[in-house]
């Protein structure tokens, strides 16, 4: 039983690392703006349903190549990251 407490409690200390960002850490002031990374992503052929700030990066959420996706974009450079 011991064991089991410990390692639940182990999970989620580490939970948070787990939740850990995807893109580098940059200051705001050298971020695209939210227009310039919608035109960036249409112009890789990204239908937007929407963009917003997460995991440090912009995630644009709508349609590619007529599957849902999710990708996200480093802020700073604009290069994909992530798809999911």
């Amino acid at each position: 039983m011991r064991k089991i407490l410990f390692l639940g409690s182990t999970l989620l200390i580490a939970a948070p690392a787990l939740a850990a960002e995807i893109c580098t850490d940059h200051p705001k002031d050298q971020w695209m703006t939210k227009e310039q990374i919608t035109t960036l992503a249409a112009g890789e052929g990204y239908e937007i349903k929407g963009v917003k700030e997460e995991d440090g990066c912009w995630e644009v959420k709508g349609n590619k190549d007529g599957a849902r996706v999710e990708a996200y974009f480093d802020p700073v450079s604009g290069d994909l990251v992530k798809t999911k």
